[in-house]
């Protein structure tokens, strides 16, 4: 297997010691930056005769970084790599001038899952926050509809399922697999005013709920939100979080959009502003599918 001549990390990218240190098996030369690039010159510079780089989210990647990069061969991304369009780095540009973009999925699923199940039961319950109903409530009978069904979601519905939760979803097609388990496609406005909870497990920059939808969902519902970045109109959501029997949870400040400065602090919206999904054995499984993506790409060239 070959090696790279310079590989560059041009930001901070996540990796552990132990995948630090097997990354030096794969390049002969590894340069690391741990503070993101003051601007494209900048990232340029950092870049420089490099065969590959590593990046996270950040910074922006665009046509004429890549173009000021004639040696650069390999763009490997430490974060989830949805779409095309999604991409922090261009992959149209990337793909026309043999530049291969590769990037990583479901590392920090579990994580997700487990935020969404615990705030559920402290608002059920009313442990350390104010119960959402008169009495205690299981999630048993609960009536939660997905909107999105990838991976998280689906570990997520499964995991509510299993505690005895009535599970509808809205997908871009119906999944035979869910069907099988008793889960239930409904289209998205039907699905909200059915539900009791939302979650939102939507890919990146994918905004699905505005004013229709939200006059649909109707009012003393919970919403979770897991996608990476918002998945409402901002507008519509901060009408519907003005309503005090409206109960808005998302791990992150990224996860409620540019609203949170705004409704953060509010008693029916709980934030964290802490990422549920990257746990120590996230940040692993991230680093064995960034190092399975060099290698594979090493052996193949």
């Amino acid at each position: 297997m070959r090696k790279f001549e310079k590989l560059v990390e041009v930001g901070p990218v996540g990796l552990t010691a132990w995948a630090e240190k097997e990354l030096e098996t794969y390049a002969r030369q590894v340069i690391r930056h741990d503070t993101l690039p003051a601007d494209d010159a900048d990232l340029v510079r950092r870049i420089g005769d490099a065969d590959a780089l590593l990046t996270r989210t950040l910074p922006v990647i665009g046509a004429d970084v890549l173009s000021a990069a004639p040696r650069l061969k390999y763009v490997g991304m430490c974060c989830s790599l949805y779409s095309k369009e999604s991409a922090n780095v261009d992959i149209g540009y990337a793909e026309t001038h043999g530049i291969t973009v590769t990037g990583i999925r479901d590392y920090g699923d579990h994580g997700v899952t487990e935020y969404v199940i615990y705030q559920l039961v402290r608002i059920l319950h009313g442990y350390d926050y104010p119960r959402w109903k008169a009495l205690p409530l299981e999630i048993t009978g609960l009536k939660v509809g997905f909107v999105g069904m990838g991976a998280s979601g689906t570990m997520t519905a499964q995991a509510l399922q299993m505690l005895g939760a009535e599970i509808h979803y809205f997908a871009r097609s119906v999944k035979p697999e869910r069907e099988a388990e008793g889960m239930r496609f409904q289209p998205l406005d039907e699905l909200l005013a059915w539900c009791d909870v939302v979650v939102t497990c939507l890919n990146k920059n994918v905004v699905l709920l505005h004013e229709k939808q939200f006059e649909a969902l109707g009012e003393g519902k919970i919403m979770c939100n897991t996608s990476i970045g918002p998945a409402s109109d901002m507008d519509a959501l901060k009408r519907w979080i003005d309503n005090p029997r409206n109960i808005f949870c998302s791990d992150t400040k990224g996860g409620i959009g540019p609203i949170a400065d705004m409704v953060m602090g509010r008693e029916n919206v709980i934030c964290p502003d802490a990422s549920a999904g990257m746990t120590s054995q996230a940040y692993d499984l991230l680093g064995r599918k960034v190092l399975d993506n060099i290698r594979n790409f090493l052996g193949q060239e």
